[in-house]
């Protein structure tokens, strides 16, 4: 059942919207790029920050590099010392995209002001928070390259890049919430929100473990090369047999959620869209994994399967704040225009 709210939906709120919308796809265009860096082992394409090789536009070819630039740059680049200009801009590009989601989250902080007026005072303060944690995110960024892509370093900043996605879709759900609430018994929305906290939990465990694996595949990439592809999975040990069994655990807690909520009040609503999407985005998880098990882990199917686990994740958020709409989005977002 679904009840009506007087809305007076500003330009204010539009623009605040919007913003945070396209904010979260540029997100997700820089876990792409993350991804693409990762799979190609671009990762210290640039050795130094935020410089790459001591200079602002990265160069195209080693006679723009300084005479002893191997000498400088030997130890980081780890033997890699031939300058390889594809990694190079690879990474350079994925600073700058970087660079660009703190600008668009800085102007969905500035969009954000005329909430403090309303009764939406909260968006202000998690778009704060959401713009300081970027900022933590880019230093974060610079340490991972000083420590030469540490495996705890590069976790973190996976788990930090989760949180801000989350943080983004909540904003960009309290604010749309302007018209209309679902309506459900309270015995039913607890429940769906148990069982989807429970699904995001795993969820959000298969990411950290898929991040340890990768880290595996990195040491056996450093003893066999990337012309052995064909031979990566077979090294990986039992991390990655524990990874892929348990998406199995994920696939049959997803299918449950789902058709708890198509057989619910919200399976009518915009959370049954937005969970069957879900569903849909982890079977294409799915296939992504099964390519690289087997078929030599194909470069184009690790940043896929990356930004679809993030994908997934970020919907069943999505899902649950609508689930929980009169909970944690409780005020419509109204916001008067300024005089």
């Amino acid at each position: 059942m679904i009840s009506s709210i007087p809305p007076t939906d500003s330009k204010a709120n539009r623009r605040f919207r919007r913003l945070a919308l396209n904010t979260v796809i540029t997100l997700y265009f820089l876990i792409i790029a993350g991804g693409v860096v990762r799979s190609t082992g671009a990762g210290m394409g640039c050795p130094d920050w935020p410089k790459c090789f001591g200079r602002w536009i990265p160069p195209t070819e080693a006679s723009q590099l300084p005479a002893n630039y191997k000498e400088l740059y030997g130890a980081k680049l780890k033997g890699e010392v031939i300058f390889n200009p594809i990694k190079t801009w690879t990474e350079y590009v994925n600073r700058l995209l970087g660079a660009f989601t703190g600008i668009m989250i800085f102007f969905t902080l500035l969009a954000s002001i005329p909430f403090l007026k309303s009764q939406n005072k909260k968006i202000f303060f998690y778009s704060l928070a959401a713009f300081l944690l970027v900022g933590f995110q880019g230093w974060l960024g610079a340490k991972v390259v000083s420590f030469e892509l540490a495996p705890v370093v590069v976790t973190l900043h996976m788990l930090l890049a989760i949180v801000i996605v989350m943080m983004l879709l909540y904003l960009f759900a309290r604010s749309a919430l302007s018209r209309k609430v679902i309506k459900v018994s309270e015995e039913k929305r607890r429940f769906l929100s148990n069982i989807g906290l429970i699904v995001m939990s795993l969820s959000l465990f298969q990411i950290l473990l898929g991040t340890q694996v990768r880290e595996v595949m990195d040491e056996v990439i450093k003893r066999l090369g990337y012309e052995a592809r064909n031979n990566w999975i077979d090294e990986l040990g039992i991390k990655f047999y524990v990874h892929r069994s348990f998406s199995l655990i994920i696939f049959g807690f997803n299918v449950y959620w789902n058709r708890s909520i198509a057989k619910s009040e919200v399976g009518a609503t915009v959370a049954g869209k937005i969970s069957l999407a879900c569903f849909a985005v982890l079977i294409a998880e799915l296939c992504t994994g099964i390519l690289m098990a087997y078929l030599g882990v194909p470069p184009f199917a690790q940043p896929l399967h990356l930004t679809f686990a993030i994908l997934m994740i970020g919907l069943q958020f999505l899902v649950w704040l609508i689930v929980n709409g009169n909970k944690y989005l409780k005020y419509p977002a109204i916001v008067q225009p300024a005089v």
